[in-house]
């Protein structure tokens, strides 16, 4: 049967991927949950018409954090997380993690997935995190405090 996927599934495709999944799967699974819709002509056409909306406002997104990094350059950013006494955090941060905190702290919206963070941040302390949009960067400095 072929299927839209209406959401990321782990293993299988991306938001908007157009699959061919056996019947029972699509029947019982994807679909009854949501995940998944039967890939009819009206169907692949309204996707088809949300996939360039959302193409064209993430375009957006990037021209206007392109335009913002000047406001992120040398800009800091503080965290208070639990940690133990010797300063290892408890979960580690992760882009999605800090991303939230850059928008409320610099009022500049950035995606997580312009944030590059090679590994997980485990400490606290000062850390230089890059963003990277276009072909533009910009460095700020991401405070991480123990709770």
């Amino acid at each position: 049967m072929k299927i839209v996927l209406l959401k990321d599934i782990k293993g299988l495709g991306k938001k908007h991927d157009v699959k061919t999944v056996a019947d029972g799967f699509a029947l019982n699974s994807l679909i009854p949950q949501g995940s998944a819709e039967v890939a009819t002509p009206k169907v692949l056409a309204r996707i088809e018409v949300i996939k360039k909306q959302e193409d064209a406002e993430k375009k957006i997104r990037e021209d206007l954090l392109a335009k913002s990094l000047k406001t992120l350059h040398d800009a800091t950013v503080e965290i208070t997380v639990g940690a133990n006494e010797k300063g290892h955090l408890f979960a580690g941060l992760h882009a999605a993690d800090v991303a939230p905190f850059v928008k409320e702290q610099t009022h500049v919206d950035v995606a997580p997935e312009f944030i590059k963070i090679e590994k997980a941040i485990k400490e606290v302390g000062e850390h230089k995190i890059d963003i990277n949009v276009q072909g533009k960067s910009a460095t700020f400095t991401l405070v991480v405090k123990a709770k």
